[in-house]
């Protein structure tokens, strides 16, 4: 049975970290729970969202110090967002239009999770490639 709503794939639970979180701190929180993304929050209200890919394209590749510069000021600010009982489509299509990979899940306004393309590849097709290389272990740097 195929997954329909956004609840029976996202992962539940967010890392979060403050808007004024240097990248480093942002960085070490990514390593420490093996997670490429965290929700940058301001109280319990998602200011946005924060990418290893953004860390590296938006800030080090421009010469930033990620010492000193702060998690908003890089992320993706005021992120599309998703509830639990949406329906996975609604989900697809958003991704689709707007071109991400990952959704915060917010309930009562409250983050609760995230959804990303590997856990609709899973909740949707098990056998596929995709959800084959959400479910694999990072290559810690091994070469190819």
């Amino acid at each position: 049975m195929t997954a329909e709503l956004v609840r029976e794939v996202m992962t539940p639970g967010v890392v979060a970290v403050r808007p004024d979180a240097s990248l480093v701190e942002a960085a070490r929180l990514m390593r420490a729970q093996d997670i490429g993304d965290v929700v940058v929050a301001d109280g319990q209200h998602v200011v946005g969202v924060l990418t290893d890919r953004d860390i590296t394209v938006r800030a080090v590749a421009e010469g930033a110090d990620p010492l000193t510069v702060s998690a908003q000021s890089v992320c993706t600010p005021d992120p599309l967002t998703v509830a639990p009982g949406d329906p996975l489509t609604q989900a697809v299509a958003l991704m689709r239009a707007h071109a991400v990979r990952r959704l915060p899940v917010i309930e009562d306004g409250l983050p609760v999770g995230m959804v990303s393309l590997g856990d609709i590849a899973e909740g949707r097709d098990p056998g596929s490639a995709l959800a084959d290389i959400s479910r694999a272990d990072p290559d810690d740097g091994a070469p190819v």
